[in-house]
Formats: structure tokens, sequence, C-alpha cells
């Protein structure tokens, strides 16, 4: 039985198409849904938690419908949203004992234990949570979520806001829930996050995928090497033989080439002699960033040069 699966997933609303004919399968992984802000990523886990019905098509947790079995789907799901949802005023084990008498689960108090003991807050189970870090407060959540034991597990943005000790130590747990062999379907703009820790990403865009597979996979389908631009002047993208236009953020230019050594001094000269004013050059193997930035681009289209067209530039430079 497949954890989670859609076949042409559409919402509108109104006449805008915030979902546009999804279709994934996913099992038994760490699954990263990555977008900008406004692409449909919590559209889409809303519909898979049945928090919002589909306009077209169908998504399935667990084998149950998510429009017309939803109580179903719910019993074998926990969904963890980006805003906190424990209560400060209660201890960490009262807040999860509240959450297994919701789900309806035996023995609650001994579930709880369980959950707890799981992410590691047993220490401190009996102190109200106004007293938790930011990084205990998450794992509380995933405490919750844990209590009735669920096949699949919603994550959005798990570690947005937490410091770089903390966000390691929520993948640790996650990794975990994963080796035990819970679905997980994370959220995240954490490009280094998806890379790391993540089986499979897809890259939505508009409400469609745009880019699906393993990170690796992903990273591979850029040239070898990957060079950033820092610029200043009116900006005017340009593609050169062998070398790639990726996009850019700002005043980040970013190509890919094949031998970066080789294509940084050509892209300095023409960006410059289209000018612009190169303040910087970086090179570096391609990451997550980068392949998000490929997918998703820019609005910029890039001015192609061929090599006549490019000595010529530099002469009358």
């Amino acid at each position: 039985m497949t954890a989670i699966e859609t076949h042409d997933l559409t919402k509108y609303y109104g006449d805008l198409c915030a979902i546009d004919h999804l279709t994934l399968s996913v099992d038994n992984e760490i699954f990263a849904l990555l977008g900008p802000n406004g692409s449909g990523k919590t559209t889409t886990v809303l519909m898979l938690t049945t928090l919002l019905r589909p306009t077209e098509g169908t998504a399935t947790v667990h084998g149950y419908d998510c429009a017309t079995e939803g109580e179903k789907v719910r019993k074998h799901l926990s969904y963890v949203p980006q805003d906190m949802a424990v209560d400060i005023r209660l201890t960490g084990r009262e807040n999860v004992i509240f959450f297994a008498k919701l789900y309806g689960v035996p023995d609650p108090r001994r579930q709880a234990e369980e959950a707890l003991e799981i992410m590691e807050l047993a220490d401190r189970a009996d102190d109200l949570v106004k007293t938790y870090s930011g990084g205990m407060r998450r794992r509380l959540e995933l405490a919750q979520a844990l209590v009735h034991n669920p096949a699949v597990l919603f994550l959005d943005e798990p570690t947005l806001g937490l410091d770089v000790a903390a966000r390691k130590k929520i993948w640790e747990h996650i990794q975990e829930l994963r080796g035990r062999g819970m679905t997980i379907f994370v959220t995240t703009h954490y490009m280094d996050e998806a890379d790391k820790y993540c089986d499979r990403v897809a890259i939505i865009s508009r409400g469609s995928i745009r880019a699906i597979g393993e990170p690796k996979a992903l990273k591979a389908q850029l040239m070898k090497d990957v060079i950033t631009a820092i610029i200043s002047g009116e900006y005017s993208p340009v593609e050169l033989s062998g070398i790639r236009y990726l996009g850019r953020k700002e005043n980040e230019v970013t190509f890919t080439a094949e031998n970066g050594r080789e294509a940084l001094p050509l892209i300095a000269e023409s960006l410059s002699a289209l000018g612009m004013k190169v303040h910087s050059l970086s090179l570096h193997e391609p990451t997550l960033d980068d392949v998000f930035l490929n997918v998703v681009g820019s609005s910029d289209e890039p001015r192609s040069f061929n090599d006549k067209q490019f000595r010529v530039m530099l002469r009358r430079r």
C-alpha cells in the first residue's frame, strides 16, 4: 500500500489555479516539497491532510481517499503545522496526554510516556512548556504527533526559526522515524536540509511539479561547476558557448559550466562588456539551491552571443 498517492490533483480558488494536475507517489521515505512562496506547497498539504477539498483529481493516504474517507485518513496521519501547536500553560506530559485522548488511543499516559521518550523529553516532561526552548517545543509537537503511531507524518517547515543545533536534533529524530518505517512529507525553505536529509525532493512552481528526484540526481543535471557573480549596474543576462545561465537573485547572477576556472574570465568579461560592474566571482559544486534557481528561474531571458560576436564585443572595449 502506497503511503501517499495523487492523480491529477487540482485546486482552484475562483479562477486561480493553485494546484495544477499534481501526480505524486510517496512511500517509506523522507520526501520534501520545495517551492517559492505561493507555489502551492501549503495547498497541497491541506488537501492531503483532509483540511481542504480538491477541485479535481484524487489523493489517497494509506489507501484511503482524502475527499471521501477523511476520518479513516486522519487515523493514519499526523500533521505538525508551521505555527506552534502546544499549550505553554501545561506541562509537556499534559500536552501529549491531551493529544492521546483526542486520538482515542488506549492507555494514553503510557503512549505519552513512549512518545516523550522517543523525542528525548522524558526528563523535562513535568516542566511547564513555557520554560521550554524553541527546539524543545518543536520536539514536543512531534511527540504529540506520534502518540497514536501514525503511518504518515506531515511536517510544515519543521525547523523554521530554530538555531543550528536545534535544527540538527530535529532532523535526527525525523530520520529515526523514517528508520521505523514511517513516511515523512516535509515542506521547507532550507535547501541544505532537504539536500542532506531527504530521500527525494520535488520542486513546485505555480502549482506544478517542475522537477522531482533524489537530490544527488537533480544536482547531476547541472554541469560540473557553478559560478556566482556579484554585480551592480543595469542587469542584462548573457549566455556563452559552454556556459549555461541559471538565473539571478537580486545582485547575484549564477551560471553553470563544465570547467568553471576557464569560465570565470569569460563571464567577467561578458558582464563587464554589457555595462555591469563585477564585484566578485565565486566557484562551487552544484547545490540544491542551484537546482532550485535553475528550475524556478527568473523572468530574465539570457542574451546570447556566438564566439565571433563575443570577440568583437571585447575588442570594442
